[in-house]
């Protein structure tokens, strides 16, 4: 099993998960991180981390959400790896409010 990232993440960014991660499993997109599967080794740090609530265990992962843990080893194969805490996206706290945004994410 592995942790995925959802779409409460787009837009936000935060990189709270990334400073706990013992295996720098997060890729960075221009406006949301994913983990790469293949790098995931199940911990569950990351989970506590994410102020947006957007971590879930691939078997947790919401039903409206299910399509996000192809998406995060889909792009995983492309990003680069996050493996320092950056800051935030400019909007991330009014974005995090908002839900249904995954017309908003950047490939």
């Amino acid at each position: 099993m592995t942790y995925v990232v959802t779409e409460p993440c787009i837009k936000c960014k935060y990189t709270d998960c990334v400073d706990v991660c013992p295996v720098d499993c997060f890729r960075e997109g221009p406006n949301f991180l994913v983990i790469d599967p293949d790098e995931c080794i199940d911990c569950t740090l990351c989970v506590a981390e994410c102020p947006v609530e957007a971590i879930f265990a691939e078997d947790d992962v919401p039903a409206g959400q299910k399509h996000f843990t192809a998406l995060n080893a889909e792009l995983a194969k492309h990003w680069k790896p996050i493996i320092e805490r950056k800051d935030k996206l400019e909007e991330a706290d009014e974005w995090a409010k908002i839900e249904s945004k995954l017309d908003q994410l950047e490939r």
